[in-house]
């Protein structure tokens, strides 16, 4: 018995693989899987091997200019499937003009599908920017459009454009519409109406002066002479500036109102 086990433990002994060699093996095999690891990132990296073919747009596009946009995305970021970066790519893609929010998903083996809802104007802002329907100002550009003019100091977009809506509300069944708003450093009112009438509306109750302005109108319009701004900033009344007798251009508006 003991000259069997004293034989077990010889054999055992011959069965084992000197320490050197056992991590060199060990050695050898890490740099074969690091090795594997680089070429197989070096080849899904690859543009060629794995590029975006297809780069899909939707949504209601209407100001948009797509095939600009997807030459700008391909310049910006070019790569295999796997190299490009959703995130970098959404924010590309929201910085355009006319997008108001993207989202973006790549689809296997070689999509990029873009969703987009541009914004809408509503109003124009100071003359060089859009409105959209919350009051965000942004660039872009329209040509041969109806839109409003709105004025007023920087940051008082979301204020000039309420005051707008529920102006626009209230003149809207007297026929009346609006041309130009203007809301001073003060934030006082001042309407220039479609029909060339001038509004001095000052900064309090300008809703409730409006009303008074709706319901004299018809009775001013039976003098039968031209208006050409009524000044409503008074606890009752108002007075009226015929054309005729005080002709005041068009852009003339009264943008330092104090009441």
């Amino acid at each position: 018995m003991v000259n069997e086990l004293a034989t077990t433990e010889h054999d055992i002994e011959q069965d084992k693989v000197p320490l050197p060699i056992g991590l060199t093996v060990f050695f050898v095999v890490i740099a074969l899987l690091i090795f594997g690891g680089v070429k197989s990132y070096q080849w899904l990296q690859d543009e060629q091997r794995l590029p975006v073919q297809n780069i899909v747009l939707s949504g209601n596009i209407k100001m948009l200019n797509a095939e600009g946009l997807e030459l700008k995305i391909r310049k910006q970021h070019a790569g295999s499937f796997f190299a490009i970066d959703v995130n970098d790519v959404h924010q590309l893609v929201e910085n355009e003009a006319w997008i108001y929010s993207a989202s973006i998903r790549k689809r296997w083996p070689s999509s990029l599908y873009i969703h987009v809802i541009e914004e809408q104007a509503v109003a124009r802002w100071n003359d060089d920017l859009l409105l959209n329907k919350y009051g965000d100002s942004f660039d872009g550009e329209l040509e041969n459009d109806a839109l409003p003019l709105l004025f007023g100091p920087g940051g008082s977009e979301k204020t000039a454009l309420t005051g707008y809506q529920h102006m626009r509300a209230l003149l809207r069944a007297s026929g009346q519409r609006i041309d130009q708003l203007v809301l001073s450093e003060r934030f006082a009112w001042t309407l220039l109406l479609k029909n060339g009438v001038t509004l001095n509306l000052g900064r309090q109750e300008y809703i409730k002066r409006l009303q008074r302005f709706i319901d004299v109108y018809p009775l001013l319009k039976e003098e039968k002479k031209a208006i050409n701004y009524i000044d409503l900033r008074y606890d009752t009344g108002l007075a009226v500036g015929w054309a005729d007798a005080f002709p005041i251009s068009r852009a003339e508006t009264d943008n330092n109102t104090n009441n």
